[in-house]
């Protein structure tokens, strides 16, 4: 009789909300659609495709765009299905069993899920109680496990907090291992090491298509390094990992830098209005202990002892967001998405304190 590996034997999948709710800000997603002339661009891409033959091994055009657009040369550039498939990819070429892998709490979970399957010890760096970071703990830390590496999130998802740019080199250019920076979300601040890149041999910089540019469901990241690295991984990578389609209509969204400018500014429209708002109700409700960590993504984290509630209250509502132990995560959406949940999230609180 066949059994599981010790190491999936209990392995718990990712386990995000499913489910029809009218208004969802759970998933970071971005609520700017392509314009109409965008959307023939992509169409007209789709067009030239010849769907009997494999896509480009390598998805040139594609790395090209993401490399004139982020200012950074196409070979030192890998793509990837999302995030997910590059770290994936990373820790497979980088790691080997018995390693150690330093990563940070809160920070995202699959870094050491991912880490779990290629056999890897993980380490979390507890955030200081504002959930800011402790570099020189950090540092520590890695020297001390001998890590071979160190992942995390900047600005950080779950608490959308910032790590400054030169606390960023500070970390990478006190350890040995290989620092895995992602930056899904530096499109909504202005911290990025991408500029800097090529003056470490211990660093790669993730990029996702999923947040600022609005386009997860072509599930599209890339990793940046120097050439090395990214020939590393080019060579452990699958032979066909990014799909024509995903590639062809990537490369039309690279190719506009005005759309993703204008994203950017709605949503950190949005997500200011969304802040304030929570701000306005932690002021009216103290009862209600709301900490709202100051927003450099396009979500917000509220810690609260009440953040079971809420979530059951807005849920109630047709309203999902993400509920973290003694936490929100709510992602910024539009007016009427931020009015909803302010709302629903005032009504709570009224009733919980009257």
């Amino acid at each position: 009789m066949f059994e599981l590996n010790e190491k999936i034997r209990n392995l718990k999948p990712y386990d995000p909300v499913t489910g029809s709710y009218q208004i969802r800000l759970d998933a970071n997603e971005s609520f700017v659609t392509p314009s109409q002339a965008l959307r023939e661009q992509m169409d007209e891409a789709l067009c030239h495709l010849h769907f009997n033959r494999y896509p480009d091994p390598y998805a040139v055009e594609l790395r090209q765009a993401f490399a004139d657009l982020y200012g950074v040369p196409r070979d030192c550039v890998m793509a990837g299905n999302g995030s997910d498939e590059v770290i994936t990819v990373v820790m497979n070429a980088f790691l080997q069993k018995g390693d150690t892998v330093v990563t940070l709490a809160p920070d995202f979970s699959m870094y050491g899920f991912y880490a779990s399957l290629v056999e890897c010890k993980t380490v979390a760096v507890p955030k200081n109680a504002d959930c800011t970071v402790d570099a020189d703990r950090v540092i520590e830390t890695v020297r001390r496990e001998k890590a071979r590496m160190l992942v995390f999130s900047n600005p950080c998802n779950p608490t959308s907090l910032v790590l400054a740019r030169e606390t960023v080199r500070k970390i990478v250019s006190s350890v040995s291992a290989l620092v895995v920076l992602d930056e899904a979300y530096m499109d909504f601040s202005d911290q990025s090491m991408l500029s800097e890149f090529a003056g470490y041999d211990n660093l790669l910089i993730l990029k996702t298509c999923s947040k600022a540019l609005g386009m997860a469901a072509l599930r599209l990241g890339f990793a940046v390094g120097q050439q090395k690295l990214i020939d590393a991984l080019q060579a452990a990578k699958s032979p066909y990992n990014v799909n024509a389609l995903s590639q062809a209509v990537g490369t039309a969204v690279l190719l506009s830098p005005a759309y993703l400018a204008s994203s950017v500014q709605r949503i950190l429209e949005s997500r200011d209005e969304l802040y304030a708002g929570f701000c306005r109700l932690a002021d009216a409700f103290p009862a209600a202990a709301l900490e709202i960590c100051e927003p450099a993504a396009n979500f917000l984290y509220i810690r609260t002892p009440r953040a079971g509630a809420i979530f059951e209250a807005l849920k109630a509502a047709g309203i999902i967001v993400r509920l973290f132990d003694g936490a929100l995560r709510i992602t910024a959406g539009r007016n009427y998405e931020n009015e909803a949940v302010l709302r629903a999230a005032e009504d709570f609180l009224k009733g919980a304190d009257a």
